[in-house]
């Protein structure tokens, strides 16, 4: 083998880029490690050397270093082997541009995805005609696409996602005539989606995700046959009809989300046999669905965010298939109807028919559900289990299994999320990526795991009670690394709404935290006024989708926390109350009149009363007095909390961990009986979230007591002390 003499070359080549510990093998065409620690997990390392050429002499024609985190920059010495054709330095940490002296060369394929390369693309690299492919996504370029670019005429793969590219895509890039991947995602580029496109007769994917290129979608793109997986997202421009895409019967994806496409779904969308992942979210598409919907290669179906209408189509609910139909006018779903029927179905109708009231528009297949009580508070832990954090239980939903068209309605509380979309490309189509856990002695537990989206993730509280509210979001990157390495270099980006109303426009969690690791707080005021609160997280295509590895971006939430700015109990109840009050009050006075008789045999039959009672039917418990008392400290006085005008109230536990008040009430007086019954009567009546609540009574000996929920905030005092109904 004749190779020693480009060892010294490759030594300095490893060198620049910062592999000092690495020696070339001239007898075996390899590089060595001579370092103490090992390399890093997923590290791939290839030398290969082609020894056919004249007299046996063997030149170095493959470099393969990826994930090593090299720190260096590019070497210009690459030039020195110019039989070179493959290089490939992805997941590295390399800065600085790209030498211009590789125009020299013979490569065919060049990849420094997942660097800190800056600068301009050089235009000189339209000279390297053998350019097969060139992938510089994930690293720190500006400036224009080169227009020299239009020159490499054998180029099949372009992708240039993830820079700060700017200005429009230069019309010579028409020369590219063997081109079948072109990707431009996540970039601030200007101008229309060029028609040139449509000479690219041998594409075969095409990505504009959040490009900043504008619509409308050309027409002209119906003349790519042979594309087989399209992806445009989120540009703006004027409203378009859908492309006809009639001739790309190979598709197997199609992603055209938030484009401003109107109209309804053409029939032969529904007919393609080899799609796999549709994705028309976030459109202006209108009519129904059609009754028959061939679907059997089918995984994910994603329609949220349109103005589609009819009935749910039974041929679309099959097992293995995800969709998502939230955000929609689709008739409401009763829990008869087959879209509710088969539980096992990775269905999303969450806000599938807003013309329902209220929660119904929230919550298809649901009974009729009206709220008994009203919150005024939220604490959740995001992908965890319940988590406390001193005096405060944020409940867990890490039970949720799943995302890409996922409904989940908490038993443990009112309030449920709603997660739409697929990771691309992770190559799972099992939905097991939903979560993030990042187990450190460094983070605190509330931020060790978080719920993680692929598109759209919203939680929601209902039975809130109205008022003015502070919104407190919880953010800690954790798939991210704090070091020198590529994994630090990923860039999360998303959007975020609260009640409908943008918020927080390309948030990004690591630069409002000022790093990784380390928790960050974004509080916001919302105004609930229909008892429901909505928060939703959006990705609109922005950041890096491979770093640190395929398929990590989009919205990630560690925890959520929903105060009341008002003194609940106070005020906030809805104006309708008005009626349900007095209704109820009307039929608390039949009871009352029955209650006075009651009263008026109490002196005579003394020994009864507590059986008479009972036969009043009251909706309320029986507490023994020894149960009261055990809860009470037998009414230790340290757990006295006010007086009121006919006896002391206590501060207790009971045994399942409830707080209760206990009003004691004096039996020596006709005042305290009087007093006993209109509380019992009056309370058990009403159920409003104005109205402390009476969880029932002790009638035992001479003791007459009244066990109340436990309200904070001075609300119970309020309620026990003062005026006993809070109405306004």
């Amino acid at each position: 083998m004749k190779v020693a003499r480009f060892v010294d070359a490759l030594q300095q080549i490893a060198e620049t880029m910062g592999a000092t510990d690495w020696k070339f093998n001239a007898n075996t065409c390899q590089v060595e490690t001579v370092m103490s620690d090992p390399p890093p997990s997923l590290s791939e390392k290839n030398v290969s050397c082609n020894c056919q050429f004249e007299n046996n002499t063997c030149h170095i024609v493959h470099i393969e270093l990826k994930r090593f985190s090299l720190p260096g920059v590019l070497s210009p010495e690459l030039v020195q082997l110019r039989y070179l054709q493959h290089v490939d330095l992805a997941y590295n940490y390399l800065s600085g541009s790209i030498p211009i002296q590789w125009v020299s060369t013979q490569m065919n394929f060049v990849s420094l995805l997942g660097n800190r390369l800056s600068g301009s693309i050089p235009k000189e690299l339209g000279n390297l005609s053998s350019l097969k492919y060139l992938n510089l996504e994930a690293n720190q370029f500006s400036g224009t696409v080169p227009s020299e670019l239009g020159k490499l005429v054998n180029l099949e793969t372009l992708m240039l996602s993830s820079n700060n590219l700017s200005g429009n895509l230069p019309k010579e890039l028409v020369g590219l005539k063997n081109l079948t991947d072109f990707r431009i995602n996540d970039n601030i580029l200007n101008g229309m989606i060029p028609d040139f496109i449509q000479n690219w007769n041998n594409l075969e994917r095409l990505e504009m995700l959040a490009s900043g290129l504008e619509g409308p979608i050309p027409s002209s793109i119906s003349v790519l046959e042979k594309l087989k997986d399209l992806r445009i997202t989120d540009i703006s421009g004027t409203i378009q009809a859908f492309p006809n895409l009639t001739k790309m019967t190979g598709h197997t994806r199609i992603v055209m989300r938030n484009c401003n496409i109107s109209g309804e779904i053409p029939g032969y969308i529904w007919r393609m046999n080899s799609l796999r992942i549709l994705d028309l979210s976030f459109n202006k598409l209108s009519g129904e669905l059609p009754s028959v919907i061939s679907t059997e290669s089918w995984k994910f179906i994603f329609l949220s965010g349109n103005s589609l209408s009819g009935d749910v189509p039974e041929s679309i609910l099959k097992k293995g298939t995800n969709v998502d139909l939230s955000y929609n006018n689709f008739t409401w779903q009763s829990e008869e109807q087959p879209a509710c029927q088969t539980k096992d179905l990775n269905l999303n109708l969450f806000q599938s028919s807003p013309k329902e009231n209220g929660l119904r528009a929230f919550r298809p297949c649901m009974k009729d559900f009206k709220c008994s009580q009203y919150s005024h508070s939220l604490y959740i832990n995001c992908g965890g289990d319940d988590v406390q954090e001193g005096d405060i239980v944020y409940q867990g939903d890490a039970n949720v299994v799943g995302g890409a068209a996922k409904f989940f309605p908490s038993e443990n509380g009112h309030w449920g999320l709603s997660s739409t979309g697929d990771f691309m490309d992770d190559n799972d189509f099992q939905n097991t990526r939903y979560v993030a856990t990042l187990t450190s002695p460094n983070i605190y537990p509330l931020y060790s795991e978080a719920r993680l989206s692929p598109l759209s993730l919203t939680y929601y509280q209902y039975c809130l009670q109205d008022g003015s509210y502070t919104v407190s979001l919880h953010f800690a990157e954790i798939q991210f690394t704090n070091d020198k390495t590529y994994n630090s270099l990923g860039r999360r980006i998303f959007d975020i709404y609260i009640q409908e109303k943008l918020v927080e426009k390309d948030f990004n969690i690591t630069a409002a935290a000022y790093g990784v690791l380390t928790p960050v707080t974004k509080k916001y005021n919302a105004s609930v006024e229909q008892e429901i609160l909505e928060i939703r997280f959006y990705w609109a295509g922005k950041g890096t989708t491979r770093i640190p590895e395929i398929g990590v971006y989009g919205p990630l939430i560690s925890a959520i926390s929903v105060e009341p700015n008002f003194k609940p109990h106070s005020k906030g109840g809805k104006t309708r109350i008005a009626p349900i009050i007095i209704g109820a009050v009307g039929s608390c006075l039949i009871f009352l009149a029955l209650c006075v008789l009651w009263w008026r045999c109490y002196f005579r039959a003394k020994p009864g009363r507590k059986q008479d009672i009972k036969g009043l039917e009251l909706q309320t418990n029986s507490f023994s007095l020894k149960q009261i008392s055990i809860a009470t400290n037998n009414f230790d006085p340290a757990n006295k909390i006010g007086e009121g005008g006919f006896g002391p109230v206590y501060k207790g536990l009971l045994a399942d961990g409830t707080v209760i008040a206990v009003k004691q009430l004096s039996s020596k007086s006709s005042q305290g009986n009087r007093e006993f019954l209109n509380e019992i009567g009056m309370i058990s009546c009403l159920q409003h979230p104005n109205v402390v609540k009476l969880y029932g009574c002790c009638i035992e000996g001479d003791q007459l007591l009244l066990v109340y929920e436990y309200l904070e905030n001075n609300s119970l005092a309020r309620a026990l002390f003062g005026t006993r109904f809070v109405l306004e």
